[in-house]
């Protein structure tokens, strides 16, 4: 598998190349960064990229999104967009670009997440009347919050429960109803990623929680998915589906 990877440079591509490095058969064949000299096989835009690529790993910024596709159309290869934070705009665009391309999209690549995404909707489901809230936690240098996966964990939420309404970072003078998701976010130090979830009542609490150890998990992921898109016809693709076609 010849990799183009956008974002060479950065924390994650760097994570993605030292997989890559150990995973037979992936090749990193191309960069793009516009961050960084051209350096190696990596060059600032795409329109200097010329080395021939079976797919796509972006994990550079969501500023890119429009030049990332633009290319990805015109060379007809899958994208695994990794970069989270997009404007409405970007993801009209992503969705635009599905219609002739395979794009696999995800706020988290672990594998552990998507696991944690299925228990937390099951869960919800088995408790309609328990009382939920989503704690995250990172590193000190991450501008969104909520987290992308925090949000995602709440969007599983509200898939079987209509009615759920977020409550980010709760404050003030006013009682918790019943339909509000509670989602907190922490930032300190160099943590990688905490997503915890508690679904409790009067009688009892389950709490359902995900820790990475390693920015590598991230990597790791954005690799399977990556291998999951060889061969798919175009459309939108995300862990859920990488998930069912492993079980």
């Amino acid at each position: 598998m010849r990799i183009l990877l956008c974002g060479y440079g950065g924390h994650m591509g760097r994570e993605v190349r030292t997989c890559a490095e150990r995973d037979t058969g992936s090749e990193i064949v191309a960069g793009v960064d516009p961050m960084i000299p051209a350096e190696g096989v990596c060059v600032p835009s795409f329109s200097e990229c010329t080395a021939e690529a079976d797919v796509i790993i972006d994990f550079s910024h969501h500023s890119m999104t429009g030049a990332l596709l633009d290319y990805a159309e015109a060379k007809k290869l899958p994208v695994v967009l990794a970069t989270t934070g997009q404007t409405d705009e970007e993801k009209a665009r992503i969705a635009e670009a599905a219609k002739t391309i395979p794009v696999f999209l995800a706020a988290n690549y672990s594998l552990g997440i998507a696991t944690l995404v299925d228990l937390v909707k099951r869960a919800a489901a088995l408790y309609p009347d328990g009382e939920i809230e989503i704690v995250e936690q990172h590193h000190d240098r991450k501008l969104d919050a909520p987290s992308g996966t925090a949000l995602a964990l709440f969007n599983a939420v509200k898939e079987v429960r209509p009615e759920a309404v977020a409550n980010c970072g709760r404050s003030g003078m006013a009682k918790r109803t019943q339909d509000e998701i509670g989602i907190h976010a922490i930032r300190m130090g160099n943590i990688v990623g905490v997503h915890e979830v508690m679904i409790g009542t009067q009688n009892e609490r389950i709490t359902l929680k995900h820790e990475a150890f390693s920015r590598g998990v991230f990597a790791e992921g954005s690799l399977k998915a990556a291998k999951f898109l060889a061969g798919k016809a175009p459309g939108m693709y995300d862990m859920k589906s990488l998930l069912e076609e492993k079980a």
